[in-house]
């Protein structure tokens, strides 16, 4: 295994204890901490594809994404703290 599988495999690993902690989060903040944890392995994971096939686009879309997944978070907890639900 080259260094490139195995950061790929850890970066892919702690992906999925965050999308477990989004299914199984006993609260709906821990899902949003569950959702951002995974968003920013996904990012991860796409700017080291980006660097390992030499495509600069690919990193352009991960910043994208990222934005968008910050974006995202905010509204999704300001509408849960208009509504009460805690």
């Amino acid at each position: 295994m080259t260094f490139d599988s195995v950061i790929m495999l850890i970066v892919l690993l702690l992906s999925i204890l965050g999308l477990i902690r989004v299914l199984l989060g006993p609260t709906i903040w821990d899902r949003m901490l569950g959702f951002s944890v995974f968003s920013s392995k996904i990012i991860i994971m796409a700017v080291l594809i980006g660097v390992i096939i030499r495509r600069t686009y690919i990193i352009d879309v991960a910043i994208i994404y990222g934005v968008l997944g910050f974006i995202g978070t905010i509204m999704i907890a300001r509408t849960i703290e208009r509504r009460g639900d805690i």
